[in-house]
């Protein structure tokens, strides 16, 4: 059975050790303690360095045990492979389908370079694997975001006790987890340099050169690491121009130059040499279509993402695996957690003092309603995942921190209880990932956990690889590519089991040399004529079993 995240967090999470228990439980004694904030009380100083142990000793091991791949990253790690081979700067080269013996260049716009590049820069740098390069992305991404939020919290106005609360709470959404088992590219990348940004949107006070280049840079690198910070950078902005602007209407206009002009710099710059030369999500709207989840989904994500409620049900709306609840029932759910959200965030605006975290928080809740509710209006390509709203569900918590420490003993017992199943889940699924990266996946010349192949199978791959020179290799996954060094690959579409599916999608026609096929052994039957009938320029296909679990079809005939 392939490893995927939903595999991990519910089948095992009734497994945690007493002892990770108890220690849990001796944390929301602590927590508890510090919620009462006493004049004087340094508790979060020692909190804090063993929360920044616990992450520096997870990214330590993490080095040893590097993670698999989420498909974003693995389409950046193929374009990283074309360019190796020769490419172009982020062109992906590949089989041609009109004729597999000529190939294709497409720059690719769908994902930001970051997420390849950095593990790169880190590769070439120290002579390491790119599984440990990548490893090395996560470890620093997530220590660098700590510190940005944790700085961010405390310019808001929040003491150090809610603001060390904030991160310990952070660490402990699964969100935060997910990298240390998939790496997950841009969505860590970002991760490290939201809290900076927000930080400098807080910190800075007057138009300056400072601003003009804060404004300009933060856009270019924010960017770099994600290609959905656009909406972030953009609410981000506002905050800072109504920071900044009081008085007068020419007030108002003044900053908004000083801010604007940098901005439509920065974006045009993105635009012009890299949103340009290829397709987006954006690019396509398949027409206007509205829905119950339209806009329920970005209002109800303080939840979703915050209590890491969309990981829990293996994706609400937009299923990571099999469906854990009927569509209408979601729905139903959706809508309530959508009311329970609003009732959470005008409940914090209402009763915390800060006025600049206030800010902060309606222009990231209502642009998110807005920019994504557009976007599923307009049904553009980007799914109903929680994912993309993280900043929403790490915006909310100081605010709930806030609440919760003013509330009487038995609600913060409440809350720290709910704080401790949400981090026992996450452990889980750590402890899960670790065990199945290390002792189960595959490993090849990348150092990646290989999860959709054994490395019985895998070393034979490997071997083919070595003694071919014009063969082509097809998968169904677009990782095990990564893996060859030698010769061509074709990453095809996973089947579905309805078998609705665009046909033109897999086809390839012509003839360049051997042809090796390798699928799983549950492809048996219409699956794999299916595919063998995509290569209508083969005939004579072999099978040969390259385990208990992988097939591999064979053909060097031409039709």
């Amino acid at each position: 059975m392939p490893f995927t995240r939903e595999t991990l967090p519910l089948k095992y999470a009734t497994g945690l050790l007493p002892d990770f228990a108890a220690a849990l439980y001796k944390l929301a004694q602590s927590t508890s303690y510090i919620l009462m904030n006493q004049p004087g009380n340094k508790s979060y100083r020692l909190v804090l360095i063993i929360l920044s142990l616990l992450v520096l000793t997870m990214g330590i091991v993490l080095f040893f045990i590097p993670p698999a791949l989420f498909p974003d990253p693995a389409n950046g790690f193929n374009v990283l492979r074309s360019m190796s081979h020769g490419g172009s700067f982020n062109v992906l080269t590949a089989p041609d389908q009109s004729d597999i013996s000529q190939t294709y260049d497409e720059f690719i716009t769908w994902w930001s370079p970051g997420q390849y590049l950095v593990p790169f820069f880190f590769k070439l740098i120290s002579g390491i694997s790119l599984g440990q390069a990548s490893s090395l992305t996560v470890a620093l991404a997530q220590l660098i975001g700590l510190a940005g939020f944790y700085k961010f919290f405390k310019k808001i106005g929040f003491t150090p006790i809610t603001a060390t609360l904030s991160v310990v709470f952070i660490v402990c959404q699964l969100a935060f987890f997910v990298p240390y088992v998939f790496y997950n590219g841009g969505e860590v990348l970002l991760f490290a340099f939201e809290g900076w940004f927000l930080y400098g949107c807080a910190a800075l006070q007057k138009p300056d050169w400072k601003l003009l280049l804060f404004v300009l840079l933060s856009g270019w690198i924010g960017f770099f690491c994600k290609s959905s910070f656009l909406w972030v950078y953009a609410a981000g902005l506002f905050c800072l121009w109504v920071r900044l602007s009081s008085g007068s209407v020419s007030e108002w206009i003044k900053k908004g130059i000083w801010i604007g002009v940098p901005a439509i710099l920065s974006v045009a710059g993105i635009y012009f040499l890299f949103l340009s030369k290829g397709q987006s999500p954006a690019s396509v709207s398949k027409g206007i279509k509205l829905t119950a989840e339209t806009f329920s989904f970005p209002l109800s994500t303080p939840l979703l993402s915050g209590f890491s409620l969309d990981d829990f049900f293996h994706g609400l709306i937009y299923n990571f695996g099999k469906p854990m609840i009927a569509q209408p029932l979601a729905t139903i759910i959706l809508v309530a957690l959508a009311i329970l959200s609003l009732v959470l965030v005008f409940s914090i605006l209402r009763r915390v003092p800060n006025e600049t975290y206030r800010l902060f928080l309606k222009a990231f809740y209502f642009g998110a309603l807005l920019f994504f509710g557009v976007i599923y209006l307009r049904q553009l390509n980007i799914s109903y995942e929680a994912r993309h709203f993280r900043i929403i569900g790490i915006l909310i918590v100081p605010g709930m921190i806030y609440l919760v420490s003013n509330l009487k003993i038995a609600y913060r017992v409440i809350f720290a209880a709910i704080t401790i199943c949400i981090a026992a889940y996450s452990f889980t699924y750590l402890f899960k990932g670790y065990h199945i990266n290390d002792t189960l996946a595959a490993k090849g010349p990348t150092g990646l956990a290989q999860i959709n192949i054994d490395q019985q199978s895998l070393n034979k791959i490997i071997k083919l690889d070595n003694d071919n020179r014009n063969a082509t290799f097809v998968f169904i996954a677009n990782d095990i590519g990564l893996e060859i060094t030698h010769n061509r690959v074709i990453n095809l579409p996973p089947l579905p089991d309805d078998y609705k599916i665009d046909i033109a999608d897999y086809k390839f026609e012509g003839f360049a040399g051997p042809l090796f096929i390798v699928l799983p052994e549950s492809y048996n039957g219409p699956k794999e004529k299916l595919v063998m009938k995509s290569f209508p320029g083969y005939t004579g296909f072999n099978l040969s079993m390259l385990s208990d679990k992988y097939v591999l079809y064979e053909a060097r005939m031409r039709r």
